[in-house]
């Protein structure tokens, strides 16, 4: 097929049009042109991009509007144009791409590229392009030095818009590559609407299950356990500190991080060098202890699923008593127990760090282990659910991902 035409022709297309010619190798600047008008005294909102997310309002993403005094001279966009970040990311080293979708009018820096295609194509269809970083690897070559002071790379607006991006001779063609990603888009939307909710679902769950500020009881309670007490004992009373450093650094070390809870490093970090000399003054973690990072005032304590050693300044917890791990590893990430957490602090250079002191004063729920186990089991059948709609999302993604490869050309054929 692609020695019988002239073009392009990417590795499917859908059967009206295999017959059709193949793509032409279109820059940027014939499909579309620059957006220039500045916003000046019009009231709109203020938009930055992030990469792997898009548009977001400058409040949303900093916390507040830093337009400032350049408010007047930021472009003005309307829904379906696009906007170039020059900004370098993992995902895009050489900047991303995406159209505004979320407000029907709004202002962006005007140290992005913003650009409106020509009415006669399709703008949703190079959104394929965009994604799949097709822009970036042709740009590299115009990248004459690392990120500015400001962030941005190094690359210009005439440089921009020479990018290659092949396009179909008819519309329609472009129009039905543009409908079918954008089908599987508001699936993956909706599925992350699902997953959100079920996040939220675990979130409510967790405020209900464990008593709230200053009560004996929880507000929501299994019936086999209504009406019976729950001990509150001091944190000294459940777990004690462990400092066993009898080990011959040959067991994994262990990353303490809030994502990932106590996990063997290699599989969170890479490059790290840590002499056996200091291995030496590690401590043991075994399955089932908890460990006090120095994060913990912000997200709680870590359990580990894994025998390895931790650095020693972090502490590690063992339960004194028969305990269900799983409750109180759902309870240690809960708001109010942070909140506890963060009452009494300790300095440290220029951060903070719960002490084992600090926590033997919190007073911990501690109800018989059955309702510990009915609670703990409550709560993992919904994060099975969360794993499970994660699994499915990522899925999709790479269905996506799979597809955009194969119904879009390649940029090396572009270098060619």
């Amino acid at each position: 097929m692609k020695d019988k035409k002239s073009g392009i022709v990417p590795k499917i297309r859908f059967p009206q049009f295999r017959s059709s010619e193949g793509w032409s190798k279109t820059a940027l600047k014939q499909l579309s042109d620059r957006i220039t008008e500045k916003v000046g005294e019009e009231k709109l909102t203020t938009l930055s991009i992030s990469a792997g997310i898009g548009f977001l309002s400058q409040s949303e993403k900093f916390s507040r509007d830093i337009s400032g005094n350049q408010y007047r001279n930021y472009i003005r966009l309307e829904k379906g144009d696009f906007s170039y970040n020059k900004g370098n990311s993992k995902r895009f080293p050489q900047g991303c791409i995406y159209e505004l979708r979320e407000y029907e009018k709004a202002a962006v820096p005007n140290a992005f590229v913003s650009f409106r295609f020509h009415p006669d194509v399709v703008s949703g269809f190079y959104k394929g392009y965009f994604e799949r970083n097709f822009h970036g690897k042709q740009l590299e070559k115009y990248i004459t030095s690392g990120a500015r002071s400001n962030g941005l790379l190094n690359i210009n607006a005439e440089d921009f818009f020479r990018v290659i991006l092949p396009t179909p001779k008819e519309r329609e063609e472009q129009q039905k590559i543009a409908a079918c990603v954008e089908s599987l888009e508001e699936l993956i939307r909706a599925e992350n609407k699902k997953l959100e909710a079920l996040r939220e679902h675990k979130a409510g769950l967790m405020q209900k299950l464990f008593p709230a500020e200053e009560k004996a009881f929880p507000e929501l309670r299994f019936g086999a356990f209504s009406g019976q007490s729950i001990a509150f004992k001091n944190g000294n009373e459940l777990f004690e500190p462990i400092s066993n450093k009898d080990h011959k650094c040959d067991l994994p070390v262990l990353a303490i991080s809030q994502k990932y809870g106590a996990i063997p490093r290699e599989k969170v970090e890479h490059n790290v060098f840590v002499s056996d000399k200091s291995l030496e003054s590690y401590k043991v973690v075994e399955i089932g202890d908890f460990i006090i990072s120095l994060r913990s005032f912000q997200g709680g304590i870590e359990y580990s699923y894994h025998r390895g050693i931790c650095s020693p300044a972090y502490i590690v917890l063992r339960k004194k008593t028969d305990l269900v791990d799983q409750y109180f590893r759902y309870y240690f990430k809960t708001p109010k127990f942070i909140r506890d957490l963060n009452k009494n602090l300790e300095g440290i250079r220029d951060g903070k760090m719960v002490s084992y002191s600090q926590f033997s004063e919190l007073l911990l729920p501690a109800p018989e282990q059955k309702e510990q186990e009915r609670i703990a089991d409550c709560l993992q059948s919904i994060d099975q659910l969360l794993a499970s709609q994660t699994a499915k999302i990522e899925s999709l993604q790479n269905h996506k991902k799979g597809l955009l490869q194969q119904l879009f050309p390649s940029v090396e054929e572009v270098l060619k």
